[in-house]
């Protein structure tokens, strides 16, 4: 059991608020509705069972006096941690009692693996009740073990059937609710009638869509780690003489570093999506850097903050293909990589196998960043670029066109760089209370759809942006959200990921800000994050906001 803070144990009583249509839960009924997207002809070759359900919504229905069997359901969290997901748990486990107070809900410990090893505890109310409103995941546990062969989901279906659950939760993002999709058919077909249903996590926002508006966990990583940048740029304002190069978490996608410039009106943010779609190369943006640098310095001002989205140098065309390259290659040679030694011979390797184009990129990395694109793949076999400091890469290279442009006396000022990188210290704080809402509904809308016989979806809220009392429990089928992607060596079904919508309002607007915000100095500090909402509101991420021009 964990040790609390005053915080902590205050944050135990915060009652969340449910949308209205989830408070009645004995009267609501499932609303078949037509979804216009076709599944693709290959993911409806894989999903025979499940690819043709409806979008479904929840209504109340006239008869209440319907007696509801108790329910057996088990959960998992998947991936990494994202704020709230306790909260999930605590919605599931809420509602599971009010439909009928002999219902039971199973924990497996750490993610999928302890679903194919057939680990859990049994989550009773001390267990929940000491999780409320808490960060991380570590009532159960998670891991990034995938269900990827025949053997694993065998192996699954039979902890399903040994336990006889009525539905199966996987919390988690998109690789996690691909494995929920694929659990969800192949329990089907095995005669199973366990409801398999997903419920959208990670802080790196690219789980959405349509259906999907925000992926739990966003709001409350973006709002500390705004929390920290305020702080520096205050500190920027006080000593007046460093450059924060700051990277932040977000994968492939650049939700977070939009999210936070906006929270903050940070000196310069690059769009990962912007500069992919520009086809900008790496010149390009140590120049647009360097002549920030230079504005600013022609005002008598040596500082600033620049933020750097962790997916970048996949949005840049050359750096793409030299990425591509480098997975391939590592891919076929298994070659061992010395971070502090020679690796002479790996290097005359590369030159033979990559294109002159790539080895070419790859020659004007430093060291340290050449080593770090050769370490190990991820699951998939590409690049983890949360091992890219990608912020270092930026300021060297910045530092040494500075140093160019003050020999020919474009430039005088003085550039003292500092690198960060805000990512897992935004994984487990204690959620806001957006994140403590959504999440607890969330938990319900998970209970519902077992409840009512829905398998292979994911459980959804829409209108988020309104009041919580407004907001529109949904189920959508995982399918629909499924395309073909090529992963490493093979092409795979997955959830397709989300990046930032460049036509979108939150984009716009920023898009309309930036200018000024590069010599003006109109830093906003957000500070800690407010839990009275009394005093505070609410307060959803602004990406969610419509904004008034």
């Amino acid at each position: 059991m964990r040790n609390y803070s005053a915080l902590q144990r205050d944050r135990l009583t915060f009652k969340p608020v449910l949308p209205l249509s989830l408070n009645e839960i004995h009267s609501l009924i499932t609303v078949k509705e037509e979804i216009l997207k076709d599944v693709d002809s290959t993911i409806q070759t894989l999903f025979p069972l499940t690819k043709d359900q409806s979008f479904l919504t929840f209504h109340s229905k006239i008869n209440t006096n319907q007696k509801n069997h108790p329910l057996k359901i088990g959960v998992l969290f998947s991936g990494g941690q994202a704020p709230g997901g306790h909260n999930v748990i605590a919605g599931i486990f809420d509602a599971i009692k009010k439909i009928n107070p002999h219902s039971e809900l199973i924990g497996f410990l750490h993610g999928f693996k302890g679903l194919l090893n057939n680990q859990s505890i049994s989550l009773n109310q001390e267990i929940v009740d000491s999780y409320r409103n808490q960060g991380g995941f570590d009532m159960i546990g998670s891991e990034r073990t995938k269900l990827e062969t025949l053997d694993q989901l065998t192996t699954a279906e039979k902890t399903i059937r040994f336990h006889q659950l009525d539905g199966m939760v996987v919390i988690g993002g998109d690789d996690s609710n691909t494995n929920a999709a694929f659990l969800a058919e192949f329990c089907k077909k095995q005669g199973n009638s366990v409801r398999v249903v997903g419920v959208p996590k990670t802080i790196d926002g690219d789980l959405k869509n349509e259906w999907i508006e925000i992926s739990f966990g966003f709001d409350t990583a973006s709002k500390i780690y705004s929390e920290m940048i305020g702080n520096l740029l205050i500190d920027s304002l006080s000593a007046k003489k460093y450059y924060f190069f700051n990277r932040l978490m977000g994968r492939s996608a650049s939700h977070i570093t939009l999210e936070c410039a906006l929270q903050t009106q940070v000196n310069l943010a690059l769009i990962g999506e912007e500069i992919g779609e520009a086809s900008y190369k790496l010149t390009d943006i140590v120049d647009q850097i360097a002549d920030l640098v230079c504005l600013r310095s022609l005002q008598g001002k040596d500082f600033g903050m620049i933020l750097i989205p962790e997916g970048l140098l996949e949005f840049i065309p050359e750096c793409r293909q030299l990425l591509k390259e480098l997975n391939q290659f590592l891919n076929t040679n298994k070659i061992a990589v010395h971070a502090n030694g020679e690796n002479n011979h790996l290097i005359q390797l590369l030159k033979e196998q990559l294109s002159d184009h790539s080895f070419n990129c790859f020659s004007c990395f430093p060291s340290s960043i050449q080593m770090q694109l050769l370490l190990d793949r991820d699951g998939h076999g590409n690049v983890q670029l949360a091992k890219i400091e990608t912020e270092r890469l930026l300021m060297t290279l910045v530092g040494e066109e500075l140093e160019k442009r003050r020999l020919k006396k474009e430039y005088q000022g003085k550039f003292s760089p500092v690198p960060l990188y805000f990512g897992y210290e935004g994984r487990s704080g204690l959620p806001t209370n957006f994140d403590c809402h959504y999440c607890y509904a969330l938990g319900y809308v998970s209970a519902l759809l077992v409840q009512h016989e829905a398998t292979g979806y994911i459980a959804c809220i829409r209108h988020l942006e309104k009041p919580v009392e407004e907001w529109e429990p949904c189920g959508v089928p995982l399918t629909r959200m499924m395309q073909m992607e090529d992963r490493g060596s093979k092409n795979q079904a997955v959830i397709k990921k989300a990046l930032v919508d460049l036509k979108g309002t939150a984009f716009l607007d920023f898009k309309e800000k930036r200018k000024r915000w590069e010599t003006e100095d109109v830093y906003l500090c957000p500070g800690p994050i407010q839990f009275n909402e009394a005093k505070f509101g609410l307060n959803p991420p602004i990406s969610l906001k419509h904004f008034v021009k």
